[in-house]
């Protein structure tokens, strides 16, 4: 059984809904970031920058157990560990490639910040939140025009998909309305049709 180490956050949602959609057990074990739970030593020992998620699968490598940190590392890990969501045709793969370096790249962090500034920040911060509420609109608009006559990102779901869904359910953070990009809007109700990544967003710790 893998060890999740999560919280209720987009990144955290990432992995659970990989677990589901892979049919692997997995046991999730809470780390609040909100009391600074990711620095104590112990949850440090298993992801050194202090981030969630976080796994450890006993039934790694070889046989090894492995310790796993950065979403975009797991979701891999866990497609090579089971192969699924990843294309085996070469240039669909390095499609799925480029658009999860995407999320992790842009539609996460700039999310995130847009996040902060619209939703948590205890100073309101005019040019930060308008600085990020545009970069906002425009990643959107990227993920609009790349779902266009598209079910998933690329062919088929994948782990590009995987990893945008979780940031773009929560739209209303970013002032975000779906309906001004229907394509994007249509993507996420299918992704909504799969059990899995219903229970993987449903996942409370």
């Amino acid at each position: 059984m893998i060890d999740l180490y999560t919280w209720n956050t987009p990144n955290g949602r990432k992995i659970s809904i990989m677990l589901e959609a892979c049919g692997l057990s997995y046991k999730a074990h809470p780390v609040n970031i909100n009391e600074d739970d990711q620095f104590k030593p112990e949850f440090l020992a298993i992801s050194p920058n202090n981030k969630i998620p976080a796994i450890i699968d006993p039934d790694g490598p070889d046989g090894a157990p492995i310790t796993m940190f950065e979403t975009g590392a797991i979701l891999l890990y866990l497609s090579e560990k089971t192969g699924k969501f990843m294309p085996t045709d070469v240039r669909a793969r390095w499609e799925v490639m480029q658009w999860l370096m995407w999320q992790m790249g842009g539609f996460g962090p700039f999310l995130g910040q847009a996040h902060h500034f619209i939703k948590h920040a205890k100073v309101d911060v005019p040019y930060a939140r308008e600085r990020y509420h545009k970069e906002a609109q425009r990643l959107w608009g990227v993920l609009d025009r790349r779902l266009e006559g598209r079910e998933y990102v690329v062919d088929q779901m994948s782990v590009a998909d995987i990893a945008i869904y979780p940031w773009a359910m929560r739209y209303e953070f970013q002032q975000i309305t779906p309906s001004d990009y229907p394509n994007v809007a249509r993507w996420m109700a299918r992704m909504n049709e799969h059990e899995f990544v219903r229970r993987g967003m449903d996942l409370v710790v």
